[in-house]
Formats: C-alpha cells, sequence, structure tokens
C-alpha cells in the first residue's frame, strides 16, 4: 500500500514546478514582448531612439519630427529649384 503522505508530497511537487514553469514563462513573453514592442515604437517614429524628451533631439527621433524635416527639404529643394528666396 502507498503512503498517502508520498503521494501528496509528489503531488505539491508537480504542482509546484508546473507553477514555477509558467512563471518563468510569463517572465520571459512579458520581457520579449517589451523589448518587440519598444523596437517597433523606435522603427515607426512613436518613441525617439535618443534619451531626450524635449527640443531638437527629441524631434528629430519622432515621426512628427521627421515628417516636418523631410517637408522642409522638400520645400527648401523646391524653392531653390525655382530661385525663390523663402523668409526665415
Amino acid at each position: 500500500m502507498t503512503d498517502i503522505s508520498s503521494i501528496s508530497s509528489s503531488a505539491t511537487a508537480f504542482i509546484a514546478k508546473q507553477t514555477s514553469d509558467l512563471n518563468k514563462a510569463t517572465g520571459a513573453a512579458t520581457a520579449s514582448f517589451a523589448s518587440a514592442l519598444s523596437k517597433v515604437q523606435n522603427s515607426v517614429g512613436l518613441r525617439p531612439k535618443t534619451g531626450f524628451t524635449a527640443g531638437p533631439t527629441y524631434e528629430a527621433g519622432t515621426l512628427a519630427g521627421r515628417t516636418k524635416a523631410v517637408f522642409n527639404s522638400a520645400l527648401d529643394a523646391t524653392a531653390t529649384a525655382l530661385h525663390i528666396k523663402v523668409k526665415p
């Protein structure tokens, strides 16, 4: 006959191992998701790649800042091609 305490101990150990493995998997998935989200935000321009939170360097790292820079560059090129002086 099997001892009840050994069955109980085995069941407790099994549940503890499953819980531990699940916690490890949850932590890994969370870290992986956070890393992927950060990379997407940086690539798309939702968040600047620099550590700045304001100013020209911050603006240059955002989607709006990059769009503005491209627009201004195209406007400057057009003005130069048409020999138009743009007031600063």
